[in-house]
């Protein structure tokens, strides 16, 4: 194991965490208001990043980048309560499993709704955050008495920043607004929800505009430090794990997943990390570290079937 970058590789994980815990919490509320698990997210992502590089881009708008990116909320917003009004909604009262595979038809049809407004072109994203001055900070540890130095790249830093700024917001929302009441009521039990007059149409709408801000802000972050092209709407298969990971309904557990599929990419690839497996075992992982994810999963759901944070429900009959 290479001791001396092994901060380097974990810190930098962790960071790459903040938009996937803000990924998974997008696609948790809208489970824990709807049991619906949303496979269309990524592509909602991937609208609301190229709708704000539309309305600041020349060859689009060309607004300024604060507009632009209010703009790209503003759309997501009706994103959400479109695909919630005229694709889910009728389908009240189907089977969960066709509600799942509309999810998984709606994020197929936005692609390729994607693909004749924007086409296939990878583009640069408008710089955010600059890209030439990295942080640098020197941990209180040696190695060979020399002290350890790690560099952050500013887009890393403060798009987990900004992903945990959105889950406290999202938080206090819940624990202080009626809107964030409601749904939390519509979230543990549908009719006493409606028994007591919380309109759950209406708290889906919310659930599902609120679930295309999140969204958009991670598809932007995103693609401030990967580009933009049409593999963004991939980058969601890292946050499924983490919603497992975390436990279906756990909004704590969908960012504690989401930091711990970072921290777990970031360490396999990590240079000479054959400490626990073979030289080349430990290179097949890095080249896909897409698997990672998935391999914690199934480790964590042997011993905890529901997720770190998961509950388990007993009904009486």
């Amino acid at each position: 194991m290479n001791w001396q970058l092994l901060p380097q590789f974990a810190i930098t994980g962790l960071l790459n965490g903040g938009p996937i815990a803000l990924m998974a919490l997008g696609i948790v509320l809208v489970f824990k208001s709807s049991e619906v698990f949303n496979f269309a997210h990524g592509q909602m992502l991937l609208i609301g990043a190229m709708a704000a590089w539309w309305f600041a881009s020349p060859e689009g708008m060309g607004l300024p980048l604060w507009a632009a990116i209010i703009a790209a909320l503003a759309v997501s917003v009706l994103l959400g309560l479109a695909i919630e009004r005229l694709t889910l909604r009728p389908m009240t009262g189907q089977p969960l499993l066709s509600i799942i595979l509309m999810t998984l038809a709606l994020g197929q049809f936005l692609q390729g709704l994607t693909i004749f407004v924007f086409g296939t072109t990878q583009r640069n994203f408008p710089v955010i955050f600059s890209v030439t001055n990295p942080y640098r900070i020197t941990l209180p540890l040696t190695y060979n008495d020399n002290p350890i130095v790690v560099v952050l790249r500013q887009n890393l830093v403060w798009s987990f920043v900004i992903a945990m700024i959105c889950v406290i917001v999202l938080v206090l929302f819940f624990q202080y607004t009626r809107t964030g009441l409601a749904m939390r009521a519509t979230a543990e039990n549908h009719e006493t929800a409606q028994s007591v007059g919380i309109r759950i149409n209406h708290v889906f709408g919310i659930s599902w505009a609120i679930a295309g801000v999140i969204a958009a802000i991670s598809g932007i972050l995103i693609a401030t430090a990967s580009g933009l092209d049409l593999s963004l709407s991939i980058v969601v298969l890292a946050a499924f794990p983490a919603v497992l990971l975390g436990g279906l309904e756990s909004i704590p557990g969908a960012v504690l997943g989401g930091l711990i599929v970072g921290l777990a990419q970031g360490l396999v690839g990590l240079p000479n990390n054959s400490f626990f497996m073979g030289p080349a075992a430990a290179q097949a992982i890095r080249n896909s570290a897409e698997i990672v994810p998935y391999i914690l999963l199934l480790i964590v759901l042997v011993i905890r079937p529901d997720g770190l944070f998961g509950q388990k429900r007993i009904e009486r009959v």
